[in-house]
């Protein structure tokens, strides 16, 4: 890595296993399942599992702002201000124009296009809601962030399917690096629980029908969740200046692209950005003890992430951990490399590695050690978190205790 040195001082997020980062935290460690039947009005949909959020504590934010959020911005600017408690921030106390946020997104404020097709197309009524774009619009969960905590500096959404939140974290590290900002908050947010969202992946034939099993044999798809997950960023300095709460750093980032297939991923491809991350951390392979793996549960994924491992890896391969939270929490989309980020933090805070829960019978071409059902202690001095995407886009983030 090169320039300032970054790291993470607060954490924030909404899943399907808790309502903030500690929740998430404590579900991952126990291995408890946060996926279930679908309560929305499912009309002629096949699927019936989904990651749907519990009560969630909306006070901290006010009903008006409320109106103009869909539910993906209301999740990030929850997660946000988290993370900003979690991290001490005073904002009063600091340079607006130094303080930027960066959100990925995978789809869109899909409840809002939903509610607006209901509305014209089953209700009659002759328009959608006015506030429709402002709730629907990828670059929402930013705006609104940057606007809920006063922050002028660098602002902007990033879309990149399912990498979006890594890709989101690598140009908030970028910010600070460059010496635009000294504080970015980072991450993502989805809400794809919505008919015309499940509509469509069930078209693709890659949803589960009963449960998320990564690197298991009997696998059988993923399973759509809403989340949000937001970290604060700083660089070193900044952040020892003000006594924050330092939880790892950002030692290095890796992107590549397949530039293959729209949907069938590549084994050079994910390699590639593995390798990239290393490089800009200036680390050997031989470093690495835990990999949150992208781990979909999908046959191509896990087998291909697989074999991309053992290309990077080696016969270090053998002595790495890997787990799939998604096992737990769901695929938010955009938000899911936000959310792992928290199971990569708290794996080096903690010395525990969480499980790759519902796995029952092996796979020879997943053969890496995906600590199954329980999560194992073990001391861990670097990890890092995979995201591979639709198109071929691939982010990889490496942390390390500090």
């Amino acid at each position: 890595m090169t320039g300032r040195r970054i790291v993470i001082t607060g954490l924030g997020g909404v899943s399907a296993i808790g309502a903030s980062a500690d929740q998430i935290w404590q579900a991952m460690r126990e291995g408890r399942c946060g996926l279930g039947p679908l309560t929305f009005e499912r009309r002629d949909l096949r699927t019936n599992i989904g990651g749907e959020l519990g009560d969630i504590d909306l006070s901290a934010i006010d009903e008006r702002a409320r109106q103009a959020m869909g539910g993906f911005s209301v999740l990030a600017v929850l997660a946000a201000g988290q993370a900003i408690r979690a991290a001490g921030l005073d904002l009063a106390a600091e340079d607006p124009a130094r303080m930027g946020a960066a959100v990925g997104v995978a789809v869109w404020g899909a409840d809002a296009v939903d509610q607006s097709y209901s509305d014209i197309f089953l209700d009659g009524k002759k328009r959608a809601h006015i506030l429709t774009v402002p709730r629907a619009m990828p670059s929402a969960p930013a705006g609104q962030i940057s606007m809920q905590y006063g922050l002028r500096g660098p602002v902007f959404g990033l879309t990149s399917a399912c990498s979006s939140s890594n890709h989101a974290l690598s140009a908030a590290v970028d910010q600070l690096r460059l010496g635009r900002a000294d504080v970015m908050l980072a991450g993502g947010a989805d809400t794809p629980l919505v008919y015309g969202i499940v509509k469509v992946w069930e078209s693709l034939r890659v949803l589960a029908r009963q449960a998320c099993r990564p690197f298991s044999a009997d696998r059988d798809g993923l399973v759509l969740a809403d989340g949000a997950g937001i970290a604060i960023l700083e660089t070193l300095e900044h952040a020892r200046a003000r006594g924050a709460p330092i939880l790892a750093e950002v030692i290095g980032c890796g992107l590549s692209a397949d530039a293959a297939d729209i949907v069938s991923p590549t084994v050079e491809g994910p390699a590639a950005a593995m390798q990239a991350c290393l490089n800009d951390a200036g680390i050997p392979p031989e470093a690495v003890d835990y990999i949150n793996a992208h781990g979909t549960a999908t046959k191509a994924n896990d087998r291909t992430e697989t074999q991309a491992i053992r290309a990077v890896f080696g016969a270090h391969a053998d002595s790495l951990s890997v787990s799939s939270t998604k096992s737990m929490h769901g695929h938010c989309l955009g938000a899911s490399g936000a959310i792992e980020l928290i199971a990569c933090v708290n794996a080096i805070r903690h010395g525990l590695v969480p499980p790759t829960i519902g796995y029952t019978t092996p796979d020879p071409e997943c053969d890496l050690d995906v600590t199954p059902n329980e999560a194992r202690q073990r001391k861990v001095e670097v990890a890092i978190s995979n995201a591979f995407a639709f198109g071929g886009m691939n982010a990889v983030i490496a942390l390390r205790g500090i």
